[in-house]
């Protein structure tokens, strides 16, 4: 079976193009604009880099109508090209495949352009940042290609990881910090709440996918069965299309407050008191000092609760969970659990 991955030189495309080389015989190709950023072991037979872009797909057209699994990670973060590439080249691509070849396409998008109950959140497509207008404005369209049967939408919620062979995430690349604030942080209760989920449980998701996909395709009922159980179909808002699956890929629901207070226990941190930081007070804040905010900043600031519904992670197929909680995600970034100054 050949599966194409997009953007594997990235984060999450590490994760996967890692645990399908070393956890699968399956013939991969690897899609990266820099050969020298993809730090996984690439020596078995059967794992092929394809040097190149989504700028320029229709290079690999031949290719495209080979392939029986495509997992399209690579994104744009901003920039000039970033609707250039998310939306209009990632829409090309689809349409490259072969939509009687390929078996099924996994499609990461983000979690930010859904509401708590898993509807397109419209403030995503008007007050968003480019990379998120561009996400919502992808997934308006995906119901009108002739793969649009075969797609699985994965909606990451925060997303950790990284290590010494990986770049690390946006939110790993702070956990170092979070000594530094924590002593003051512990002090204050505010509202929200969130899910997390770490690159090594995406990519378990993913492979469990892949083999899914190959079962049903062998006429294994099981399977099929077990990943119905754990999806969610959505209705677009836009049309009367509706995708076969979704999944939105995250932990527990962890509030703010218990974000918190988890921290201070693994640093053995006493919270003595903790101060009320209502939203005015923030609001009040960004007035008297004058602080630059986005629209879609200040939105976020007002909305607070990005929870959402059904969400999975690889228990949620019986599989390992690598990463649970945060606590785990700290050990696992090697910060020492040491006390700290009291």
């Amino acid at each position: 079976m050949r599966i194409l991955v997009t953007g594997a030189s990235g984060c999450i495309g590490h994760y996967i193009s890692e645990i399908l080389i070393q956890e699968t015989d399956y013939e991969l190709y690897l899609l990266v604009r820099n050969p020298q950023k993809l730090q996984v072991d690439i020596t078995r037979p059967g794992v092929k880099v394809l040097q190149g872009d989504l700028a320029n797909i229709e290079q690999f057209a031949d290719l495209l109508k080979t392939i029986d699994i495509a997992v399209l990670v690579a994104t744009v973060w901003g920039g000039e090209d970033t609707f250039e590439i998310n939306v209009n080249k990632t829409i090309q691509l689809l349409n490259l495949l072969d939509p009687e070849k390929c078996q099924r396409v996994i499609y990461f998008s983000t979690a930010s352009v859904l509401d708590r109950q898993n509807n397109l959140l419209k403030e995503a497509g008007t007050l968003g940042i480019d990379y998120i207008r561009s996400k919502y404005e992808t997934l308006s369209r995906l119901p009108e290609l002739a793969i649009a049967p075969k797609i699985t939408v994965l909606f990451p919620t925060l997303v950790l990881g990284g290590d010494a062979q990986k770049p690390y995430s946006h939110l790993s690349a702070g956990l170092p910090d979070v000594a530094k604030w924590i002593n003051i942080a512990r002090f204050f209760k505010t509202e929200g709440s969130f899910h997390f989920i770490h690159g090594r449980d995406v990519a378990q998701v993913v492979k469990y996918l892949i083999k899914g996909s190959r079962e049903q395709g062998a006429g294994s009922r099981e399977e099929g069965q077990r990943e119905k159980e754990g999806s969610t179909n959505y209705q677009l808002p836009i049309t009367n299309y509706q995708l076969p699956t979704h999944y939105v890929l995250g932990q527990e629901l962890l509030t703010a407050n218990q974000l918190i207070e988890e921290i201070c226990r693994y640093f053995n941190k006493k919270i003595y008191f903790r101060i009320p930081l209502y939203l005015s007070i923030a609001n009040l804040f960004i007035v008297l000092f004058r602080i630059q905010m986005a629209d879609w900043d200040r939105f976020c600031l007002q909305y607070r609760y990005f929870t959402y519904k059904n969400v999975v992670n690889p228990s949620s197929f019986g599989l390992p969970n690598y990463c649970p909680t945060f606590s785990d995600a700290l050990k696992i970034h090697g910060i020492p659990r040491r006390k700290l100054d009291t």
